[in-house]
């Protein structure tokens, strides 16, 4: 397989900078591995000043700043959209499909959102669509599901899919600091944006469990269906007790596939030391896949960065030009099952859902608080596992309790804490943080 498979790539940011050193310094690898031979033969982005290429952009046949020109050269095979956002991303690669060609993206918030519109404009000019790149960064775990594990019916997904998000709550477990402190040192460091909303918020975690529990599930996720809380309001106090109770705060997204119906959540999470996701910090990704025969999976690396996701992008490029050099159109469906992209499963509400608990508690130190608090949870069929508080003050002053539950349905806890935050004791509203359950 040796003839020439030529791709243009839109937008050279961090991503696709990392892209184009992948597609030019290790072209001799991918042909000696692979078979096939890729040549990045155009970059556009707005942004690129022609009159001074870098040492990258001097080994492109033709630059420019007009994606247009990618898009509706006839020598392009694949197109890589790596722009970002909704607007001109989404135009530029519909523009492209309906142009007959194949295209590789890591836009997990497009296709998460308009992924469906993408997925059938492939389906209709026959050719294929990849987003490897757009969850975990170099983690191949989308292939994984889509095709590794495709014997199997997936039950759960579990990720830390943020490096952002990990790398606050690492720091904050670390060096004893409030969570703002943090982000300022991430924004200074490069690892949160200026805008850090989408990443602390959660919502990025969210785009990307979307993804992944649609190919893992073989269905579509309404992404608005997705329960999603960020970490803005974890405090110290919150970490030092985790420690206390052998667990770390991690902010999971979880999948969980039942026999009527579906869970995907994101949310902060007790993770129990034992369990090897507590264990990923900093920066670094993680995915968890439970399947009905192979068990349990983990799958850990870099989440972000140029070349990490640069290697995931270039991966699907290769995916697809071996399918050119071989006369197949694609061998995958686009998200690993040949139902029609529709909606299947019900998404549970987040308060039917049953876990353990972590319960922090800003009380008054007085006699008779703690059994207060916990005839009200008795009242409503929660049971405490364990209990602790913070050193004692004087008579009068605040004082953190913290209470583990046995697992609950969230709708019974909402209705206690309601209760509870407004009784004489409280003197500041509950945390609560959901407990990972080992598996």
């Amino acid at each position: 397989m040796t003839g020439k498979v030529n791709v243009g790539l839109i937008g050279y940011g961090t991503v696709g900078k990392g892209t184009a050193e992948v597609l030019i310094n290790n072209r001799l690898t991918i042909l000696e591995n692979t078979g096939v031979n890729v040549s990045l033969k155009m970059v556009a982005d707005l942004a690129i000043d022609k009159s001074n290429l870098d040492e990258l952009l001097s080994e492109v046949e033709v630059v420019t700043n007009n994606a247009s020109d990618v898009i509706n050269d006839p020598e392009i095979d694949i197109v890589v959209e790596l722009i970002g956002g909704y607007t001109h991303a989404k135009d530029f690669i519909i523009e492209a499909l309906n142009n007959k060609k194949h295209v590789v993206s890591a836009n997990k918030a497009l296709f998460a959102m308009h992924g469906t519109e993408i997925f059938q404009a492939a389906d209709f000019n026959g050719v294929n669509v990849l987003f490897e790149g757009a969850v975990a960064g170099g983690i191949p775990i989308l292939r994984v599901l889509k095709e590794d594990l495709a014997a199997n019916n997936i039950k759960e997904i579990f990720g830390i899919i943020n490096g952002t998000a990990n790398y606050i709550l690492t720091r904050m477990e670390k060096e004893g600091k409030e969570f703002k402190d943090v982000l300022h040192v991430a924004q200074d460091k490069g690892y949160a944006e200026a805008d850090p909303t989408f990443d602390i918020e959660g919502i990025d975690t969210a785009h990307k469990i979307a993804l992944l529990a649609s190919i893992g599930f073989n269905t579509l996720i309404p992404f608005e269906k997705i329960y999603v809380e960020g970490i803005t309001n974890i405090k110290q106090i919150d970490i030092e007790f985790a420690k206390k109770l052998d667990c770390k705060i991690k902010l999971l997204a979880i999948a969980k596939k039942h026999e009527d119906d579906i869970e995907v959540r994101v949310h902060p999470t007790m993770v129990p030391d034992i369990e090897l996701m507590a264990q990923v910090d900093g920066v670094f990704n993680a995915v968890e896949i439970i399947g009905d025969m192979v068990d349990k999976t983990m799958h850990y690396g870099r989440g972000a960065g140029g070349k990490p996701t640069g290697s995931a992008v270039v991966g699907d490029v290769i995916s697809i030009a071996k399918d050119i050099a071989s006369g197949c159109t694609k061998r995958t469906p686009i998200l690993g099952f040949t139902r029609e992209y529709t909606y299947y499963y019900p998404i549970k509400d987040i308060k039917d859902i049953q876990s353990a608990f972590y319960l922090r508690f800003s009380v008054v130190d007085e006699p008779g608080t703690m059994a207060t608090i916990a005839g009200i949870l008795a009242k409503y069929g929660i049971s405490i596992s364990e209990a602790m508080q913070t050193d004692e003050r004087d008579p009068g002053e605040a004082v953190n309790m913290v209470f583990m539950t046995h697992k609950t349905v969230g709708r019974m806890l909402h209705a206690a804490l309601e209760e509870i935050d407004n009784s004489d004791v409280i003197r500041d509203q509950t945390v609560a943080i959901r407990v990972k359950e080992l598996v």
